[in-house]
């Protein structure tokens, strides 16, 4: 199979007329400034597809539902007694079913691969499944059915609060002990055997639902996968830490975890002046979620002085209140357009487009938080790839890095098809299985919500 678009970022930058023949599921051969041959798909603009580092499928579902003022100041802690009410009427099938929807909507914004923060993993009473696993092969099914690419992260949740505080009622379907993550860990690498480039990690919640003991006892399940926890990511979560241990939550991880390049530090977004370069020496990755972020009012993550001493960073989707690998992008530059009221602050240096750097620092560091190698448009390389509608307003007389902000900054989302191993996925915008999806989720939905 062989594609010609009219221009492509590649490895070393934009080319025009290129050609890009695939061999079962990956790159086989790029050339540059060629004519198509007969018989080639033709298209506009080609991009590599980009990680979700970071996606609750299920909580898509209750987008729009925390959004009702209460009695108090909401916040984080009001939107997760919400989340605690939905997640109490899921089945496993309604979490497949509500995967899909995700998935899709992922793959028609621009991203090729997901890293799956999983914690939803008991029966409705906190008891196991017969498969402890149960719910992660429904996640493993809903890969499959859409086509994206998974990293699923399965999660270590024991406490309700720092110091091994006994867990509430309403995370009676997270809960694990080290012997039994131990063996979801087991049974979670067997859902994923037969799924087409799925990778395994695992996920320690966070400092308030993991002891250090507990913490030390499951980091080596991991072996050589990624590993992610949420830190810093609301004022609360720090004053209460510090409490506790007398540190910071990412000033705790990095004197007494050994975070390196195999973690993911999700959100980080109190961080101090120090704080921020220790993390970047790390080279852990930042995961950074600014859409829900901003949704929960969790606050401003600290980029100028984390970019500035080399970290890395890469977004996801998170809550996946609303999806789009532009929009999260976007809107990680427009926060910090806010607090500092400047413009172009995430642009690598003078005269770069603020666009590419999003960009490329999303494609590396998401790569890296999923555990794969760097994705890109060159032989050998996984055949994921994105193309844009070059005849949409948007990019009427752009060239290059103008495209990809345009892309982000223009207010469209102009993505015209999503090849994901190979396989066209996306064709118009459109998921090759949306009216399916859509028609079993609405179904679901009324049920769970009524």
């Amino acid at each position: 199979m062989a594609l010609w678009f009219s221009s492509a970022l590649l490895p070393d930058g934009w080319a025009s007329n290129v050609r890009i023949t695939f061999d079962g599921n990956r790159i086989a051969r790029v050339e540059k400034d060629v004519a198509p041959a007969g018989g080639d798909e033709r298209h506009g603009i080609a991009l590599p597809g980009l990680p979700n580092l970071h996606s609750h499928a299920f909580q898509r579902g209750m987008a729009g539902l925390a959004e009702v003022r209460g009695p108090s100041n909401d916040s984080f802690w009001t939107w997760r007694e919400v989340m605690y009410r939905f997640v109490d009427r899921l089945t496993p099938g309604d979490m497949q079913t509500i995967a899909e929807l995700a998935y899709m909507e992922m793959l028609e914004s621009g991203f090729t691969r997901v890293g799956e923060f999983h914690y939803l993993h008991h029966d409705k009473d906190g008891a196991p499944y017969a498969n402890i696993a149960e719910m992660g092969a429904h996640i493993a099914e809903a890969a499959h059915n859409t086509g994206i690419a998974l990293t699923l992260l399965p999660v270590f949740y024991a406490h309700s609060g720092f110091g091994g505080q006994t867990p509430t009622q309403g995370q009676r379907r997270f809960i694990n002990d080290p012997a039994s993550f131990a063996k979801l860990i087991e049974e979670s690498g067997k859902v994923l055997a037969s799924l087409d480039g799925a990778r395994l990690g695992i996920a320690p919640h966070s400092l308030r639902a993991t002891t250090p003991e507990e913490l030390k006892a499951i980091i080596p399940l991991a072996q050589e996968g990624p590993i992610h926890i949420h830190a810093a990511e609301q004022t609360k979560e720090v004053e209460d830490c510090v409490a506790w241990s007398g540190q910071r939550p990412v000033e705790w991880l990095l004197d007494h975890a050994g975070v390196d390049e195999q973690w993911c530090l999700v959100h980080a977004t109190h961080m101090t002046t120090d704080e921020g370069p220790r993390l970047a020496r790390s080279e852990a990755v930042a995961g950074l979620c600014p859409i829900t972020e901003a949704n929960l009012g969790d606050g401003l993550f600290p980029a100028p002085n984390f970019l500035a001493a080399g970290g890395r960073t890469g977004i996801g989707s998170d809550s996946n209140v609303l999806i789009g690998a532009a929009e999260e992008l976007r809107t990680l530059e427009y926060g910090q357009r806010l607090f500092a009221r400047g413009r172009n602050l995430l642009a690598d240096g003078e005269g770069k487009s603020t666009g590419r750097s999003l960009f490329d620092r999303a494609l590396s560091g998401g790569a890296q938080a999923l555990g794969i190698a760097a994705p890109g448009l060159a032989a050998g390389q996984p055949a994921d790839l994105v193309s844009l509608d070059e005849n949409h307003p948007a990019f009427a007389g752009r060239r290059g890095d103008a495209i990809l902000d345009s892309w982000i900054f223009g207010g469209a989302a102009p993505i015209d098809s999503v090849w994901r191993a190979g396989t066209p996925l996306v064709t118009r915008g459109r998921h090759k299985n949306r009216e399916q999806i859509v028609r079993r989720y609405k179904e679901v939905l009324v049920t769970i919500v009524n």
